[in-house]
């Protein structure tokens, strides 16, 4: 069984042809989200602190639609263009999950993002009991 998740009311519109979420089973996996502006769609440009809080607030906004939590993710992908932004990615991103229970996750540095973002995340998230 397939559930494809798009937010309502034009929320973070997609720029693309695809969902905000898929749950497959109990699985749901979360596409890659930037740092935009959730009523436009812009990207928020700015310091790798403020894309990085938006693009996790933007999945937390996912993950609330389909009703779950980041304390259920057990994957994560980072993306980033510039890797001197590490560190101050980690502790904004740790802020979001308890310190016992951090997703697996791998962080890749790569030479552009879709919009012109610095920084993209995308979750993989159990669902079951």
């Amino acid at each position: 069984m397939f559930e494809y998740i798009t937010l309502p009311d034009n929320i973070l519109p997609p720029v693309a042809p695809y969902s905000h979420a898929v749950r497959a089973g109990d699985f749901l996996f979360v596409t890659g989200q930037l740092p935009e502006d959730p009523n436009t769609g812009e990207i928020i440009k700015g310091s790798i602190e403020k894309q990085t809080q938006q693009v996790m607030e933007n999945l937390r906004l996912v993950l609330e639609h389909a009703g779950t939590n980041f304390d259920r993710v057990v994957m994560s992908r980072i993306f980033l263009t510039d890797f001197r932004d590490y560190q101050s990615v980690n502790q904004i991103y740790a802020s979001y999950f308890h310190s016992k229970r951090l997703p697996c996750r791998t962080t890749v540095g790569v030479l552009g993002l879709a919009g012109l973002g610095d920084i993209e995340i995308d979750l993989i998230v159990y669902c079951g009991d």
